[in-house]
């Protein structure tokens, strides 16, 4: 077996589940999930349609590259979406995967060199567990940078020592961040690719969340944006993960793409060919129809804004959370051991959350997700709101 398994942390829910059942649930209530990032509003159903109507593609192999049109769909819809004057090369810069969870993964097993003397992954705190996991199985050293109040929920970039960044393989980000919300502004994006050209380590830019956001005319910016507006057409170090999966609401189709330095993206489609992880043409076919269409998603923007400024509003003179930059999650102290908060408000409300000790590793005599619960407002809004309601009624009693 591979020894670096041993070394792996139990994932998040393994042990909320382990929490809760220590407890017995108010079974009167009816239960209410607000720990699972999983959209839940209606896959649209063009694109449902697009992908049954391609299932006879299923009697072919598909390519580890993707088709053709599916790649200039996509260039097409970066340059769109982030302003990008210099066009992608969809032979060269993009490839469709399934999913960004695979893909995260897989890109660190592929960039990192474990020969060398002390390999860094660094990445936020809190952070998705998949940014650690492919770290550990890569054969290098996780390195996380806090994210607090104090910094905007930004990963500390000036806490990183001169050798952890000359030791610096590959820096995981997310923005916008799971679970705070924050984004990154263009100005710290731009010092992270200054950082990346200065001591050659790759950045894997996590944008799943990019399209769920709050101002329709200040969407969030992404990291070849950043880089093209400091003239780096060639995204030297710079690598993009999208999905289908919230900003469509298919977390089904298990479908996004990367995209990003060619040379990297070379290797990469190397290194998937081997992989075994080809897009099945169905797949294909759906993600094209679905990428090519904005109107099901600024609908779907609609909706989380609007589940926004409800629970927003009944949580305001209790538990208070502040609204994030953009994503589904918010981010809200507790007056309590977030364990403890977590635990008797299954207990008492039957009402699942997510303490955010379980998404943070100690790090700088601290733990940053401690006394925080992440909230995903996936559910429908009656169900948000019946939430919200019951959350007061137990802060009440503490």
């Amino acid at each position: 077996m591979n020894p670096d398994l041993t070394l792996l942390h139990p994932y998040p829910f393994e042990k909320l589940n382990k929490l809760k059942q220590e407890v017995n649930p108010a079974t009167h209530l009816e239960h209410i999930a607000l720990s699972i990032g999983e959209p839940k509003h209606p896959a649209p159903h063009f694109v449902v349609e697009s992908l049954i109507a391609h299932t006879h593609l299923m009697s072919s192999y598909p390519t580890t590259k993707g088709i053709a049109t599916l790649r200039e769909t996509i260039c097409n819809w970066l340059q769109k979406r982030f302003n990008l004057n210099n066009p992608l090369n969809p032979e060269k810069h993009v490839l469709p995967v399934n999913g960004t969870r695979e893909a995260l993964f897989a890109f660190a097993q592929c960039v990192v060199d474990r020969t060398a003397t002390q390999p860094l992954v660094l990445m936020p705190n809190p952070f998705y567990q998949i940014y650690e996991g492919a770290a550990i199985l890569a054969g290098a050293q996780p390195v996380y940078m806090n994210c607090t109040a104090d910094n905007n929920f930004l990963p500390d970039l000036d806490s990183v020592s001169e050798s952890e960044w000359n030791n610096c393989q590959l820096i995981y980000i997310c923005s916008p961040g799971n679970p705070t919300g924050a984004v990154m502004p263009t100005g710290y994006l731009q010092k992270l690719i200054k950082l990346s050209l200065q001591y050659d380590f790759i950045i894997a830019s996590d944008e799943c969340y990019s399209e769920i956001y709050f101002d329709e005319q200040n969407p969030p910016a992404g990291l070849l944006s950043a880089a093209a507006e400091m003239g780096i057409h060639d995204y030297k170090n710079c690598v993009v993960f999208h999905s289908l999966s919230k900003r469509s609401n298919l977390p089904g189709l298990r479908s996004g793409f990367v995209a990003g330095d060619a040379d990297i993206i070379k290797k990469f489609l190397v290194y998937r060919t081997y992989h075994g992880c080809a897009m099945p043409p169905a797949t294909q076919s759906a993600s094209i129809t679905a990428w090519k269409d904005e109107s099901h998603v600024v609908e779907n923007r609609n909706k989380y804004r609007h589940k926004f400024d409800a629970v927003l509003e009944i949580l305001s003179t209790t538990l208070n959370p502040q609204r994030p930059d953009a994503g589904f999650y918010l981010w809200a102290k507790t007056p309590i051991n977030d364990t403890d908060f977590a635990q008797q408000l299954f207990a008492r409300q039957n009402i699942t959350v997510l303490p955010g000790q379980y998404l943070s590793r100690l790090a700088g005599n601290q733990n940053p997700g401690a006394n925080y619960i992440r909230m995903a407002l996936v559910a429908p809004l009656d169900e948000c709101q019946d939430a919200a309601h019951r959350i007061n009624q137990f802060m009440n009693t503490l």
